[in-house]
């Protein structure tokens, strides 16, 4: 069977079904910081552990992990919802997301959103770009901080967010702020 022989409505609800616990990634590579809200990711190894994340390419924020090392992902509870509409619905291109919110900066001079516990600092390992509008990044834990939410933010309680960039978009120079 190949993908022309699926339907995308039966893929999409087959893939809605499994609800996925949301999470924001953030990174910075020195001059200019950049989070985004993702529901594609997973533990991917068990024995070294391994986190794999997977970033649309439409934003600013995988243009900003192609130049760094570190990342935060920052583990949704059902209390996040504003934080991740916020960084779900708006672009890091025209944005700082980061204005106003309670921040910190982690190992690497990433930045970490302070009224989010649950989270994991990565080291990105490897990249895999497979052709399709997102691109998986495989890493390696540094740091814990906090645990799981109680009740994590799912996919349902995000669907009528409107993204800050379609899944189509892709952007040259790397970033539209660091172009300035």
């Amino acid at each position: 069977m190949s993908s022309d022989d699926i339907s995308t409505g039966d893929f999409d609800a087959l893939a809605a079904a499994t609800d996925a616990a949301m999470l924001i990634v953030t990174t910075a590579d020195g001059e200019e910081r950049g989070g985004c809200l993702v529901g594609f990711h997973s533990q991917s190894s068990i024995d070294p552990p391994r986190y794999s994340v997977w970033l649309s390419k439409a934003n600013h924020t995988y243009r900003l992990a192609l130049r760094t090392d570190h990342l935060v992902l920052h583990f949704l509870g059902e209390e996040h919802r504003e934080l991740a509409e916020l960084f779900g619905t708006r672009t890091g291109d025209d944005t700082d997301k980061f204005a106003g919110l309670a921040t910190g900066t982690g190992p690497h001079g990433v930045p970490v959103l302070l009224d989010v516990p649950g989270r994991l600092v990565v080291r990105r390992l490897a990249l895999l770009d497979e052709g399709g509008d997102h691109v998986c990044l495989t890493t390696e834990p540094v740091r814990v901080d906090g645990g799981a939410p109680h009740a994590p933010l799912r996919l349902s309680a995000c669907c009528d967010f409107t993204p800050g960039h379609s899944n189509d978009e892709r952007h040259s120079p790397p970033t539209e702020r660091a172009a300035d």
